[in-house]
């Protein structure tokens, strides 16, 4: 290994000569308490910015083993230090002058969340830090005086600053980490108490903007029903008491502007753990949720839509749908099922985003176009057996239609952003409407329109194809190189290939947009064959990334710097995004 000194040697040989020079400092260097690994330097200063790592050993870094001794404290850790040195490095950053990206020093930007990323990774103790920096340069020409201000000035106290447990905010670390520990207690209650969701009261849940997650200033705070309140014991804060949403069918109901959405918002974003003072640090979702919406245009792969379309008048397969440009309803459909085929125990629906068609059908209706020309067996005459039958939980908004009454086992109205638990109002005044001849039953059925529990449900739930089984995509494999591109949480492209991401809202990150892209390279040069199915890959990519990280996506050790773990549920989506996706048709 190399010494430091030698390092800035090399710095000085290379002074003034053209770009290309850079490359004769990739290697590691010991810098005494940490070694600094020169991985990828860009081509030119205009460029991507290079990539480097620190590794610091764990008898030096210091940190106590019970700070990682599980996944999710090891998790905590990781981002609590990715913070600190971000927070450090953003000053140092640009202080050497140059052209292009001269002098850029950075690091993953952290959002409320919580995430897994490549930035830091503890092992054992050994921290190892991975971060970009763009190397100096007057025009073309290496600028090696300003690259050792920043290698040997700013980077050297950035990295004292923060990974070493001695000269850090220890307290503050020791928060984190409960936190950490609290919050994965109350998930882990969830299914102990038969829930799928928990709102602990004082519970900030609007957020600042419609661009910003930070929470609102002076907003309502979160109080549970008296009927719904359940109270959990944490290791550090003790009992935190809140609403417990039960497994099985809720619906939030409400006059616009009163806060429905934004409890929906605060569920689905409920999947990850939230940093100290989000406001959304005990809404806690089950890890699986689905947030299920229609998505006009997608392409749709071999999925058996049949539960709900079916008999389509042009005698288009829906137990091995296929689509190029799918409708709402279908789009909405193929979701709902992929979302099954993930591994999902909750799906979470906004009327407001949902394709109509596919959700209810009322009795007039019904009474005009007999069930016979009508492909559709709508959401709510599938949702009771979903739960029943799959053991899939519903949380639904609706604002404009009461239809979901009967089937719901809790109806919540939210007034002023203060929710209300009005089930036997809402169950009588369903039970009244029918009976008074209002409507005929949703589903069609022309009987006396009896409201109970397993109305609308369409008996059990339809056997579906399960397993559909991939081949690899031979044109990407012949590439001999592969570019990968994401932008925002909207889209990721392998080379000329896009994948539309923006309806998945469960993605928090442009991290992992951009490790989607990976796990879609990875899983289609090395896992699909045509005899494994998309349940089965999404388990071998999981158990990959719980064994090793995001770091196995690489075979030679030079690790993107920055990505961010995605979920089971967004890596198969990604998937089944891709419109080269070629699932095989049983014979």
């Amino acid at each position: 290994m190399n010494t430091a000194a030698e390092l800035r040697t090399k710095l000085r040989n290379i002074d003034h000569r053209g770009y290309p020079a850079y490359k004769e400092l990739r290697g590691q260097y010991n810098f005494g308490g940490y070694v600094l690994s020169i991985d990828h330097v860009q081509g030119d200063p205009f460029a991507s910015p290079s990539r480097l790592s620190v590794r610091v050993q764990s008898n030096k870094a210091g940190f106590p083993a019970d700070c990682y001794d599980t996944p999710e404290k090891r998790i905590t850790l990781q981002d609590h230090l990715t913070r600190l040195f971000g927070k450090w490095v953003s000053g140092g950053s640009y202080q050497a002058k140059g052209s292009g990206k001269s002098g850029l020093l950075s690091v993953s930007r952290c959002g409320q969340q919580v995430l897994e990323r490549t930035a830091v990774r503890i092992d054992n103790g050994n921290v190892i830090l991975r971060f970009e920096a763009g190397f100096p340069a007057n025009g073309r020409t290496i600028n090696a005086r300003e690259l050792e201000k920043m290698l040997f000035d700013i980077l050297p106290d950035c990295v004292s600053k923060s990974l070493f447990y001695a000269n850090i905010d220890q307290d503050r670390m020791r928060r984190a980490i409960c936190l950490c520990e609290d919050q994965q207690s109350v998930r882990q209650s969830l299914a102990q108490r038969g829930l799928c969701a928990f709102i602990a009261d004082g519970s900030i849940l609007p957020r600042e903007s419609g661009v910003s997650e930070k929470p609102m200033k002076d907003s309502i705070a979160f109080q549970s029903p008296e009927s719904l309140r359940v109270t959990i014991k944490t290791p550090h804060r003790g009992d935190i008491s809140g609403m417990g949403i039960p497994k099985g069918i809720t619906l939030f109901v409400g006059g616009g502007y009163h806060g429905k959405s934004t409890v929906l918002q605060a569920l689905q974003n409920g999947v990850y753990n939230h940093i100290e003072g989000d406001g959304r640090e005990f809404v806690i979702t089950d890890d699986t949720a689905f947030k299920l919406r229609a998505e006009d245009g997608r392409s749709v792969n071999g999925v058996d839509i049949a539960p709900f379309i079916k008999n389509l008048p042009n005698k288009k397969d829906t137990v091995y749908f296929s689509t190029e440009d799918a409708s709402g309803s279908t789009s909405q459909a193929a979701n709902l099922m992929e979302a099954i085929e993930s591994g999902s125990r909750l799906i979470l629906i906004d009327e407001d985003t949902s394709a109509t068609n596919f959700m209810v059908r009322d009795g007039l209706m019904a009474q005009v176009i007999s069930a016979g020309e009508e492909p559709i067996t709508p959401f709510i005459d599938r949702v009771r057996a979903m739960y029943d039958d799959l053991g899939i939980s519903s949380v639904i908004v609706a604002g404009s239609s009461g239809a979901f009454f009967h089937v719901a086992d809790k109806v919540i109205q939210m007034k002023e952003y203060v929710p209300a638990d009005i089930t036997v109002k809402a169950k009588q005044a369903a039970q009244a409407y029918y009976a008074q001849g209002g409507a005929q039953k949703l589903s069609g059925d022309a009987s006396d329109g009896t409201a109970d529990r397993t109305a609308g449900s369409g008996g059990g739930f339809p056997e579906f194809n399960a397993k559909r089984c991939p081949q690899p995509d031979m044109g990407l494999r012949r590439e001999e190189r592969i570019r990968i591109r994401a932008v925002g949480t909207s889209e990721l492209s392998l080379n000329k290939e896009t994948v539309e991401l923006r309806y998945l809202e469960q993605l928090k990150d442009q991290e992992q947009t951009a490790a989607l892209a990976y796990l879609l390279k990875y899983a289609q040069l090395k896992i699909m064959d045509g005899r494994k199915d998309l349940a089965t890959i999404g388990g071998m990519l999981e158990e990959m990334l719980d064994r090793n990280g995001l770091e196995s996506l690489f075979e030679h050790g030079d690790v993107a710097a920055q990505l961010a773990r995605p979920r089971k549920q967004e890596i198969l989506a990604c998937i089944n995004r891709y419109r080269r996706l070629n699932i095989c048709k049983p014979k």
